[in-house]
């Protein structure tokens, strides 16, 4: 059965697709944004903040 190629998702834009919203990105492997984001502390906190905040809502 052929396998169809994987749907990069966006680490930053959570729940959402990679649309390689940065210049010459060929994925979140080596997106700047990605890069930026997981680099700076404060920011990292702000999303690793969100993503617990998504969870929560999906369990309930």
């Amino acid at each position: 059965m052929p396998q169809r190629p994987a749907d990069p998702r966006c680490p930053i834009r959570l729940g959402e697709p990679c649309t390689l919203c940065v210049p010459g990105a060929t994925g979140p492997h080596d997106c700047g944004l990605v890069y930026l984001v997981r680099s700076d502390p404060d920011l990292r906190d702000e999303l690793a903040e969100r993503r617990r905040e998504r969870h929560a809502a999906r369990t309930g």
